[in-house]
């Protein structure tokens, strides 16, 4: 820590230091600490009318126009605790929810002014007792550090705050507020020599750089400028990407994907087949990131530019249209006509797999506008959804990966065993060869093993029991004590401290888990790791090493988790993994894949339940969308409709609500028809236009 912090060069802050200063002069000259007293609600919230010329509310400045003092940007206004929605009426943190907005104002104002008085007379704990203030952490945290620099760090996310906190060797805790933990980062900051002198914004700007909490590895999204991108001129001279969608509104006021689908259902009417898919598009296009990475496309072969996100996200009405923009710096170097045409790019979002980003960006002049931007490269970092399974297995100690069929829970598992063994370098699913080869590879090893439960799987056979001993001279069957395969896992687990090993454990829901597991349920809590228990069996002193991780799958449509055993849920982390429509984002002639599965999904849940979905792996073949008639004729007769048969049990009447017009209405069987004409009954059946405007 010391060397890098000698390393460090706090010159280059002194531009952002003078910014950071002028955005406080000017926060402090429109809201002054005496004035907060009687502050009206017009000078606070955000989503309310303002008048040309006029100046911003506290909230709108603090978290979009004073960037060099720490960023609060990112999800919905629900941060500011109190806000008028789009749809006029004003949504409320839950400690004032039953008040009016004036009245809710009046107490939020007064727990504002309480907490500025608390902290000017070095009473800090006095702020965790004000209750509404619980409910915006960053924005108080941020007006904390604005109005006493002093007293606190620009560094206002409390899971930021936290790894900061373990990086320098300190402690949080769980329930900490943000403005705490940003005081107790404060005092460690303070303790270490190194940082002697140093600026609060010389230690932010530092500890991102040399801890950055963000993750290193996110999704990199094609976004279409236009149809046909001829919105592309207007984008790269002015340094941003902009979408459609103007009825919507500012996107900052959608807390949830399920609220703005049912804003596109209401301003797009004709597009309810895939909105769901859309509305998580938009907002993951909302939450971009500064350092995020797209591509620019037009139509589906040709590359316009790839861009570094350079800011968040705004909501710019003034423009007559593509009024949600994010500030992107382009790098023309990389536009090219493609020799593939990538069929997913048909709508203005599409997921982009690094490898083939890669591609992209591997031909590139050094001489070209904008070429320094790619060779600042990030460290290889896991996919997300991987590291969230590593992340709840170190919490926990066990998971469970619980979803429909075929939505990638075992592959997602392997996925995490591959992770833990190094294997870092076949996860991108460029080449399912080596990937196959090197899971092979690791189930192989001593570290990691692989079963599947079934009814007639026992103790015997997870931890002890006598067997036949198929070795024994003699007459007449022996039975012989044989250690069970977690018992043989933590006899090893026990002998590599240093090593973690890993126990997947395939369909863990069709075992029965209380006679499986038996007394070593207890075993599982990390905080009772290598406390002994005496066998039953055999009467030898048996304990589960800390090092040993258990990764479960279930097919919730088998059995779902309320079914399982109650002490099986409390120590198990309980992960959903769910269809993935932008795992199959092509067409095959008219149909629109993932808006098809999307649509069918919204009906199997309305008229079974969500347990039932079909997962993206029917519609895949070989890791990618099914591209043929044939290949959707097969997966749809001989996959999804036989599954979603079992599933009604031989209504016909439920089986017609789900499948519409592809059911025969006087036999009640579903229609058979060729594959040339199948794309197209699914796609009048189940899609339309969902996608909104862009190609």
């Amino acid at each position: 820590m010391s060397t890098a912090a000698g390393q460090f060069d706090r010159t280059a802050v002194a531009e952002t230091e003078s910014a950071a200063g002028e955005e406080r002069k000017r926060v402090l000259a429109l809201f002054p600490l005496e004035g907060w007293k009687t502050l009206p609600l017009e000078r606070y919230a955000l989503g309310q009318p303002a008048p040309a010329g006029s100046e911003p509310t506290y909230c709108r400045l603090l978290e979009f126009l004073t960037p060099n003092l720490g960023s609060i940007k990112g999800g919905s206004a629900a941060k500011h605790i109190m806000y008028r929605h789009n749809s006029g009426e004003w949504r409320l943190a839950a400690p004032l929810r039953k008040a009016d907005p004036r009245d809710a104002w009046e107490e939020l104002r007064g727990q504002f002014v309480a907490a500025f008085d608390a902290v000017a007379a070095g009473d800090f704990e006095a702020v965790d007792e004000l209750s509404a203030l619980r409910f915006g952490p960053a924005l108080v945290t941020k007006s904390l550090a604005v109005y006493f620099p002093e007293h606190f760090l620009p560094v206002y996310s409390a899971e930021h705050l936290r790894q900061f906190l373990i990086r320098l060797g300190g402690t949080t805790d769980a329930d900490s507020p943000a403005w705490r933990s940003n005081r107790r980062l404060l005092e460690l900051v303070r303790s270490r020599p190194e940082f002697e002198g140093w600026s609060g914004l010389e230690v932010m700007t530092f500890l991102y750089r040399e801890f950055d909490p963000r993750p290193q590895q996110r999704t990199i999204w094609k976004i279409a400028p236009g149809e046909r991108g001829r919105l592309w001129g207007e984008c790269r001279d002015g340094g941003f990407i902009c979408v459609g969608w103007d009825e919507l509104g500012d996107l900052g006021q959608y807390q949830s994907d399920t609220e703005l689908k049912e804003a596109l259902d209401r301003g797009y009417p004709g597009g309810s087949g895939g909105s769901l898919t859309t509305a998580r598009r938009l907002l993951a296009f909302r939450d971009l990131e500064p350092g995020d990475r797209i591509v620019a496309n037009r139509g589906i072969d040709e590359v316009l530019a790839t861009g570094t996100v350079a800011g968040s996200y705004q909501f710019v009405p003034d423009r007559p249209e593509y009024q949600h923009i994010v500030p992107v710096t382009w790098d023309l170097s990389h536009a090219q006509k493609l020799s593939k045409p990538q069929r997913g790019w048909r709508s203005t979002f599409a997921r982009v797999d690094p490898t083939t980003f890669a591609k992209f960006t591997a031909q590139r002049s050094d001489s070209a506008p904008g070429a320094g931007v790619e060779s600042e490269s990030r460290p290889v970092a896991l996919p997300e959804d991987i590291q969230a399974v590593l992340d709840a297995v170190e919490r926990k100690g066990q998971v469970i990966l619980h979803g429909p069929p075929g939505t990638g829970k075992t592959r997602l598992a392997l996925g995490a065993a591959l992770a833990l063994a190094g294997r870092v370098d076949v996860l991108d699913g460029s080449e399912p060869e080596r990937r196959m080869e090197a899971q092979a590879e690791v189930l192989s090893s001593d570290q990691v093993r692989l079963v599947t439960f079934h009814p007639s799987y026992g103790y015997e056979d997870f931890v002890e029991g006598f067997k036949p001993d198929l070795d024994a001279k003699g007459p007449g069957l022996t039975l012989a004590l044989a250690d069970g395969l977690f018992h043989t896992l933590c006899s090893r687990a026990a002998g590599h401290p240093d090593q973690t090993f890993l126990l997947i454990i395939d369909e863990i829901n069709r075992g029965d888990l209380p006679r499986i597991f038996g007394e070593l349920i207890t075993l599982l809590e990390l905080d009772k790791r290598n406390l002994p228990v005496d066998l039953p069996v055999s009467k030898r002193s048996f304990s589960v090493p800390p090092n040993v991780r258990i990764i479960g799958t279930m097919n919730t449509a088998d059995r779902s988790i309320s079914h399982l055993d109650a002490a099986v849920r409390r120590r198990f982390a309980f992960l959903p993994v769910g269809p993935d429509p932008d795992a199959v984002s092509g067409t095959v002639g008219p149909l629109d894949l993932a808006a098809f599965l999307e649509s069918l999904n919204s009906r199997i849940a309305h008229h079974l339940d969500t347990d039932h979905q079909i997962g993206h792996a029917y519609l895949m073949r070989d890791g990618e969308p099914i591209a043929t008639e044939e290949d959707l004729a097969a997966a749809f007769h001989h996959e999804v409709v036989p599954l979603l048969e079992d599933y009604c049990l031989g209504r016909a009447d439920l089986l017609h609500r789900i499948l519409g017009g592809l059911v025969d209405p006087h036999t009640g069987r579903p229609v058979l028809m060729s594959p040339q004409d199948l794309p197209d009954a699914l796609a009048t059946e189940f899609t339309s236009d969902a996608m909104g405007p862009d190609a």
